[in-house]
């Protein structure tokens, strides 16, 4: 015969109490979404609070919730942090839109996939991309300098994803509504196929 002190081992005795609390607080959620007319302006929770400005907050130190910004980004392009040596970019690529066959020298490039599906192509040389994958929300694409690279959108609703680029690749504040913004301005700028 054994002894079994206590039947039920969590830090509630209670055997109809399924859900066992694993944290000591409670964090209501907040939920986004874009008030404005131009696609541009700010993130509001639904309850109020932490509202966000959407424009470029850096080089001074700031925190936002990554994942809800990205998701909540309409623009092609718009830079969310820019400081001295690192990057942020938010990114929304329309379905069957890319952002272009290109290749940054000197930047080292962190994608995230935050929404939607797509193909990364990247390779030595503008003729021979020969590293291809599919890529689904959470995937992380690291980019090194002097790779050519494009991403696709192949799935049916926009591709959400943040760029990090190090250093930084844009002037502070640059806000590309669409992918045909993005080419006027950066004209002689940057390597588009």
């Amino acid at each position: 015969m054994y002894y079994v002190p206590y039947i039920y081992p969590y830090q509630y005795q209670n055997p109809y109490y399924v859900n066992v609390p694993m944290y000591n607080y409670v964090r209501n959620p907040d939920y986004w979404s874009v008030n404005n007319a131009n696609q541009l302006g700010y993130l509001q929770s639904s309850n109020g609070r932490n509202n966000m400005e959407v424009k470029d907050h850096g080089p001074k130190p700031f925190v936002v919730n990554i994942n809800d910004a990205t998701k909540q980004n309409n623009t092609y392009r718009t830079a969310l942090w820019t400081g001295k040596h690192l990057q942020v970019t938010l990114m929304s690529l329309k379905v069957g839109e890319d952002i272009g066959l290109e290749i940054h020298p000197d930047v080292d490039q962190f994608l995230r996939i935050e929404q939607g599906q797509g193909v990364v192509q990247m390779g030595n040389r503008q003729d021979n991309l020969n590293f291809v994958k599919n890529v689904y929300d959470d995937f992380a694409i690291m980019i090194p300098a002097g790779t050519w690279h494009n991403v696709t959108n192949t799935g049916n609703i926009p591709l959400k994803l943040y760029s990090i680029y190090a250093p930084p690749n844009h002037p502070f504040g640059t806000v590309h509504v669409t992918k045909a913004d993005a080419m006027a301005a950066e004209e002689g700028h940057r390597i588009w196929q």
